[in-house]
């Protein structure tokens, strides 16, 4: 393992509570080939952003808090890790080495030919499906999202623990029967072990108007917690483990 390796990272969260299972130390990757209509870092987008860091460096800072991770671990995020395939891959050595349970944040956004080796080598994929309508996914990402369905495909195959999960936005995704058609496209995967549904919400708004990026979701609201509920329970019907 070459452990000379930098890669752009954006930024570090030594106590993340929702980037999977207990408490983990989230290192945020720099750039990102999506441009994702809700996204709430669009300061990540960038490649050649962020600050240069290597193994050695990342894993020097995360090891002090090791002892607050034993039902956690580390969770690569971004940005969108795996497309620096090569420096995630040798974090996620250098992390196993370490008896850290790793897990990787990805929209599925790189060719699965590119990153094998990191998605290998992590414990657990959060995987993002931003839409399962090609057109749509254009709409909201810019890709039409054949590469986040290869990789869920590529799980299971692999037996790789999966936690899915889709953003409701209002007017684009939070719509019963495009979730119905999801719900029963996903049920037969039996390496998704949990399914996140995430209300879409404006905290990330005002860095669109900071980087002067036109944001088409200005006037779009938050789902009620009534819509939410609808559409959980449409996944419950079709025997998905939702939250």
């Amino acid at each position: 393992m070459d452990r000379s390796l930098t890669g752009r990272i954006h930024s570090l969260e030594s106590f993340g509570a929702v980037d999977g299972p207990g408490l983990r130390y989230v290192v945020f990757f720099q750039g990102c080939p999506l441009r994702c209509a809700f996204c709430h870092n669009p300061d990540s987008w960038d490649f050649s952003g962020g600050s240069e860091m290597g193994v050695e460096e990342l894993v020097a800072k995360i090891l002090p808090f090791r002892a607050f991770y034993r039902e956690g671990g580390v969770t690569l995020s971004g940005g969108e890790p795996l497309a620096q395939p090569e420096f995630a891959a040798a974090l996620l050595r250098r992390l196993k080495e370490e008896g850290l349970h790793t897990a990787v944040d990805t929209a599925g956004s790189v060719p699965l030919d590119r990153c094998r080796a990191a998605v290998d080598l992590a414990d657990l994929l959060l995987l993002d499906i931003k839409a399962l309508d090609a057109g749509l996914c254009r709409t909201i990402t810019g890709q039409d999202g054949a590469g986040a369905l290869a990789l869920l495909e590529y799980c299971q195959k692999a037996g790789k623990p999966v936690w899915l999960r889709h953003v409701l936005v209002p007017g684009l995704t939070l719509d019963l029967t495009r979730l119905e058609e999801l719900a029963r496209f996903l049920a037969p995967y039996t390496c998704i072990q949990t399914m996140e549904l995430l209300p879409f919400h404006q905290l990330g708004a005002h860095k669109w108007q900071q980087l002067g990026i036109p944001y088409t979701l200005a006037d779009t609201k938050p789902p009620l917690p009534e819509e939410v509920e609808a559409a959980r329970a449409v996944f419950r019907a079709a025997g998905m483990p939702v939250r």
